[in-house]
This record gives structure tokens, C-alpha cells and sequence, in this order.
């Protein structure tokens, strides 16, 4: 268990810095069924309306302006009750947990991630934080290479 909390590691601050950029949104299997459920559509429709396959994944298009589809400017996330595991993830990545150069980039980058934070503090925090929600991933050929973590 760590010493600190989740809070005093990250605090969202919904500014949808980390939905910008194209191909990183993986959906695995369990992130398809949460979506489905939670639009109300078929896991069918979800793929052929919100994602497509690169890298041999399944990930969430972008719109035009660069962010995910399911970002909104002025609400953020639109689907954030089951966005899939690795934005639920964000930003306990296995680079920042594993690498601190890696954090130093993380948090010039996310306002929400505590500048003071140590990468041990940081690293133990985001273990415990992916394992509590099962966030952890095991297969590369189908999940978020960045929830593959030791």
C-alpha cells in the first residue's frame, strides 16, 4: 500500500490535454463491451462508428481537430462512465512508472500530475492504482502496450 494517495500523486484537471493525438486510444475486449453498454449501441455499431483498427489494434478515431471523437471542448469526455481502461489509466502509463526521465515529460505535459512528486512515490501510487482498478494489461496484441507494467 502506498504511503500517499491517488490525489496527492494526480488530480484531473478535465483540460483534454491527454485526448489529443491520433492512435492511442487502445479498446481492448472488456473497453468494447463497457462502451456498448454504456451508448446503448451494439459492439458492432460502437466499432464502425467510433473506431477503427491500426496497428492491429482496435482504437478510438479522432475528429478533425485532433482529439478523440469523445472528447468535448466545453464537457470533456462524453463517455468518461466507460472510457476505455487506458484513458482510465492516464497518467499511470508503464513509461512514467518505469522511467522518471519519462515522468519529467509527463508532467511538463499534464497540469494534473503534483509537480513535487517523486517518481518513487509516483511509480508505487500508479502500480497500486492500476491493480486496484484492473487497469493492468497482459496481452500486447490487444491491449494498451502503456498498461503492460512489471
Amino acid at each position: 500500500m502506498p504511503s500517499i494517495q491517488v490525489d496527492a500523486v494526480f488530480h484531473c484537471h478535465m483540460c483534454g490535454l491527454c485526448c489529443q493525438g491520433r492512435g492511442g486510444i487502445v479498446v481492448s475486449a472488456e473497453d468494447l463491451r463497457r462502451l456498448a453498454c454504456h451508448l446503448g449501441l451494439s459492439a458492432d455499431d460502437v466499432k464502425s462508428r467510433y473506431c477503427e483498427l491500426s496497428g492491429g489494434k482496435l482504437k478510438i478515431r479522432c475528429g478533425d481537430d485532433g482529439c478523440c471523437i469523445f472528447f468535448l471542448k466545453d464537457k470533456g469526455c462524453s463517455v468518461h462512465e466507460g472510457k476505455p481502461a487506458v484513458c482510465q489509466a492516464w497518467p499511470f502509463f508503464r513509461g512514467n512508472i518505469e522511467d522518471p526521465s519519462s515522468l519529467v515529460m509527463a508532467k511538463e505535459f499534464c497540469p494534473g500530475i503534483n509537480p513535487d512528486v517523486t517518481h518513487a512515490d509516483f511509480a508505487s501510487v500508479g502500480l497500486s492504482y492500476l491493480r486496484d482498478h484492473g487497469l493492468v494489461a497482459h496481452d500486447a496484441s490487444r491491449e494498451a502496450n502503456a498498461l503492460i507494467v512489471k
